[in-house]
């Protein structure tokens, strides 16, 4: 089905991504997705809440995975698993999205920032609550301080969107595995790695 708010949303990433949020006006986005001003403004207010639905979308997408991670899996290690798995492949699903918010991440209204810090923080104390309850039952290493191990998963991860690309010599599902395995190496005691 044509649905105009992605496609809207699709032809201004591939905007900002080769000229730069500034550079790029409402009238050359709708120009190029073949919709009039009238379309752009019945789904956003301003091009600074479309740049916010950019980052909108994928932190949600991470936030629900981890929310269905917990809550489907009992046990931490589980968990944990689950959700390394769905915060590695966000860099794959959301490539282009990743990509142009970090580049505009500046120019993001002051408005909006308090919503996306506020997505942030729950994803994080969702890892820092799964290493601390693995901690707790003694599935995870207890002398690691659990603040400065959900800071090293979260920094890890999101380093790959520093490097992976889709025709790279790994695949999101290799890289997945990866740091699932290191992250496992770590946290349990006595980690032997995949087989």
């Amino acid at each position: 089905m044509h649905n105009l708010r992605e496609d809207i949303i699709q032809t201004a990433l591939e905007l900002f991504d080769t000229y730069g949020f500034h550079r790029v006006s409402v009238n050359q986005i709708v120009k190029a997705a073949g919709t009039s001003k009238g379309g752009f403004y019945h789904y956003f207010q301003s091009k600074d809440e479309l740049l916010f639905v950019i980052h909108d979308t994928f932190i949600t997408y991470v936030l629900k995975e981890a929310e269905v991670a917990t809550n489907t899996h009992h046990s931490p290690t589980d968990q944990i698993q689950a959700i390394i798995q769905a915060f590695v492949h966000v860099f794959d699903l959301y490539q282009s999205h990743i990509t142009v918010f970090y580049q505009e991440s500046n120019y993001v209204d002051s408005s909006y920032e308090e919503e996306i810090n506020r997505k942030r923080d729950r994803f994080k104390e969702k890892i820092f609550t799964v290493v601390k309850e693995g901690q707790e039952q003694r599935e995870f290493r207890h002398e690691l301080p659990a603040e400065v191990t959900g800071m090293a998963i979260l920094g890890m991860v999101n380093w790959i969107n520093k490097w992976y690309r889709r025709d790279g010599e790994y695949t999101i599902e290799q890289i997945a595995d990866v740091f699932t395995d290191l992250v496992l190496h770590f946290l349990l005691p006595g980690h032997q790695g995949l087989p």
